[in-house]
């Protein structure tokens, strides 16, 4: 059967498609985070090496995701047109054997040039894999698929950092740190060929550059989304630096960790993985609003314990600081989804623009505010970005429900299935 063939039926949970479908996307999620995040934990000693400033370290971070953040719509674009399965495969392939390429990178520049290209080929899978899954799976099986799908994407920026870390700390070189995570990209990349079902429910459509633009523009002038894109700009700029810069921390005085003690610290990122999908169940009983401005005070209430000098504070602090964050992610982009579809509009794909444009650009910022005025000054930063969160969800309080205005020449009537799944496909981005 060929990926155009369509098929009523749709994976299901507890079937053998099913937990192929998921496992594949559970592989495909662990790789893109473990290669996006795994320099997180190699800052100091790329900083040392290169003989950088923290800011200037974390421009191979901001790169990637600067890369990812402008590539995901018109791939969005593609993989409409093209394949899901082989643009996902190619994406991951093409990621896997840039992080092994970037060990080898032979100045500063170069790996920055990797690392860019890395960002641009993960844009492919970004754009892909929910519409993926939102097509193949069953959607009253679509928020466990998707909440998999997170749980790969959670436990691969862990495993990314953990992974560096460790390799670091055996040979001393951030080259071969970096080498071993493009290696087990590689590894979780053939894993997934081998297992995705083919995307049998899958449509291919010739790429309609009227109809995204129409769809872009839907999504931005709608006062509701654009205060949903300001939260998760802000709330990613601060997740990020925080995790940017927290190895610098505690390398330093009064904590005085070694780098692999400090790594051990990334491990408070499987907390996210938990409150995800739990901030999902509460949204279905309490609705987002009640979910999402909780979500960011312990956000914010996380960073605040942070501020002790003590490991007894940062450990605890860390933890609820990451909790708080996923389950504000969590509530934000599934209500992206929900109100994108009821306007026809491109809103997932410009909520990821600016999700990753806040990572790229608020945490090289946050670098210079670490600096200027150490932890205190980065503790401020990222509290001035958390109550702009929290101001913006305050007033989606009273947001009304969207309708949409349909362009008949430029898309079809919208179908209530597929728009109930894409609003649950949402809920776990």
């Amino acid at each position: 059967m060929t990926e155009s063939a369509i098929t009523p039926d749709a994976h299901t949970r507890g079937t053998p498609g099913f937990r192929r479908a998921t496992g594949a996307l559970f592989a495909a999620g662990l790789t893109t985070f473990m290669t996006l995040y795994c320099v997180q934990a190699l800052l100091p000693a790329l900083s040392f090496d290169m003989r950088l400033s923290p800011a200037t370290s974390s421009l191979t971070i901001s790169v990637s995701t600067a890369a990812m953040a402008i590539a995901v719509v018109p791939l969005t674009a593609v993989s409409d047109a093209w394949s899901r399965t082989g643009m996902m495969t190619l994406a991951l392939g093409a990621a896997a054997l840039l992080g092994i390429a970037a060990a080898f990178a032979p100045n500063f520049a170069a790996l920055l040039v990797i690392r860019v290209l890395q960002g641009l080929a993960l844009a492919g899978l970004q754009a892909t894999a929910m519409s993926y899954l939102a097509e193949e799976v069953h959607r009253e099986s679509l928020g466990q698929a998707m909440g998999l799908y997170v749980a790969g994407n959670g436990i691969g920026g862990m495993a990314g950092r953990l992974v560096a870390d460790g390799i670091l700390d055996l040979t001393g070189s951030w080259r071969w740190a970096i080498g071993a995570v493009g290696v087990a990209a590689a590894v979780c990349a053939v894993l997934f060929r081998l297992t995705i079902p083919a995307s049998v429910r899958f449509v291919p459509r010739d790429p309609r550059p009227r109809a995204l633009a129409a769809g872009i523009g839907r999504a931005l002038p709608d006062s509701g989304l654009l205060r949903l894109y300001v939260i998760g700009f802000v709330a990613m700029a601060a997740f990020v630096t925080v995790y940017n810069y927290l190895g610098f921390r505690l390398i330093a005085a009064p904590f005085q960790l070694s780098q692999t003690t400090a790594g051990l610290l990334f491990i408070a990122y499987a907390a996210g993985s938990f409150s995800s999908a739990a901030a999902g169940r509460l949204v279905d009983r309490f609705g987002r609003p009640r979910v999402l401005i909780p979500a960011l005070l312990i956000t914010l209430a996380g960073l605040a314990v942070m501020l002790v000098p003590q490991l007894g504070a940062v450990i605890p602090g860390l933890v609820v600081f990451t909790v708080g964050f996923f389950a504000a992610h969590a509530v934000a982009s599934g209500w992206v989804g929900g109100r994108s579809t009821a306007l026809g509009a491109q809103g997932a794909a410009v909520y990821l623009f600016f999700y990753y444009i806040g990572s790229a650009v608020g945490g090289t910022v946050g670098g210079v505010a670490y600096s200027a005025h150490a932890w205190g000054g980065l503790t401020a930063y990222c509290a001035c970005l958390i109550a702009v969160a929290l101001l913006s969800a305050l007033t989606l309080r009273r947001l009304r429900p969207a309708t949409r205005r349909r362009t008949p020449d430029l898309d079809p009537a919208p179908d209530p299935d597929a728009a109930d799944a894409q609003g649950k496909a949402g809920a776990g981005a």
